[in-house]
């Protein structure tokens, strides 16, 4: 997937384009929805599909005192958009020049402009431009000016609880510790990412050495406990990619110029258990922490490199145990759990 960071690194003649517009928080089935729509449209019409999105949730700068958390960080974002299907994603930075612009020239400059747009892709709520003014029906009605096409996509909902999937669903889910119901929701595990970093090796001294992740951590932490995941071994970091020439896909034509590709990295997945929380039992922890056991791994040295860890069911709910001994058949008994809720 090719990645524009401002509309001015769009080459010239990119389009046309299906684009999706959206914040994509968690990229969850709803906006996966619309992806799937997009690229049915884009093999028609011999173009390309293309998310355009933001660095963070325009409430973060308009209104942060109601701005929730990101279910995901940028990075995670852009990959699961290319793994949803886009073939490019432009992440605009929302900042006060963009809040500032009006709908108009979003459409005119962005869309028609940079993207060469043929159709637009939106769910029935996307609001855009200076005050929130554009919407659906201003798309419709700029739409034989510009020379491009509006389809709004219905909302995904849950056939047994009726309601419209949705980050916030999500988030409810994650903050119950239900990371199985999140996963029904998002259509995969629910993960955090983020570097393993040094603690204090409690973990090491009871025989369950841990991988804990950086407090800076990409993704939304779920609540305290202890869950059944997988950690995905990403290695050391990586410099960027470099420019690429984007490829056409069949019947479109090729692109004059470049963009910044996202190059694959190979990684390695471990079955693992996951605690996250504040060691009450030792009481020595200030914040809350995400560190991973990999079942049966007691030497495997991931400092410094970049981990994915997946949440797939929470086993139990964080408590403070009476003595060491307690707490050791507790983790005993904590992996035996995760093995079968793995298996």
């Amino acid at each position: 997937m090719i990645v524009f960071r401002d509309p001015g690194e769009v080459p010239a003649g990119f389009g046309p384009s299906v684009v999706a517009i959206g914040k994509f928080d968690g990229v969850h089935s709803g906006h996966r929805a619309v992806i799937d729509r997009a690229r049915v449209d884009a093999a028609a019409a011999g173009a390309r599909v293309v998310a355009v999105t933001f660095d963070r949730n325009p409430l973060a700068l308009l209104r942060p005192e109601i701005c929730p958390q990101s279910l995901v960080g940028v990075e995670q974002k852009l990959r699961l958009l290319a793994d949803a299907g886009a073939d490019a994603t432009l992440m605009l930075t929302f900042d006060r020049a963009l809040a500032d612009l009006g709908a108009r020239e979003f459409v005119e400059h962005v869309l028609v402009g940079a993207l060469g747009v043929r159709i637009v892709m939106v769910g029935a709520d996307f609001r855009f431009g200076r005050g929130g003014a554009g919407n659906p029906d201003l798309l419709r009605e700029l739409g034989p000016e510009f020379g491009f096409e509006v389809h709004v996509v219905d909302d995904v909902r849950a056939i047994d609880a009726g309601r419209r999937v949705s980050s916030t669903w999500v988030r409810e889910m994650l903050d119950g510790g239900d990371v199985a119901g999140a996963a029904r929701l998002l259509g995969r595990p629910h993960a955090v990412r983020g570097e393993v970093v040094h603690g204090l090796k409690r973990g090491r001294e009871l025989g369950f050495p841990t991988a804990n992740l950086s407090a800076d951590l990409e993704g939304f932490v779920p609540a305290e406990g202890v869950y059944a995941g997988w950690l995905v071994d990403e290695g050391m970091p990586e410099a960027e990619a470099g420019p690429t020439r984007p490829e056409a896909p069949r019947g479109a034509p090729a692109p004059r110029g470049g963009g910044v590709g996202t190059a694959p990295r190979s990684s390695v997945r471990y079955p693992a258990a996951i605690s996250i929380g504040t060691n009450p039992t030792f009481d020595d922890v200030d914040v809350r922490q995400v560190e991973a056991y990999v079942l049966d791994e007691t030497d495997l040295d991931l400092y410094g490199h970049t981990v994915e860890v997946e949440f797939v069911a929470r086993i139990r709910g964080m408590v403070a145990f009476e003595d060491v001994d307690t707490l050791i058949a507790q983790m005993t008994d904590d992996i035996v759990r995760v093995r079968r809720e793995l298996a």
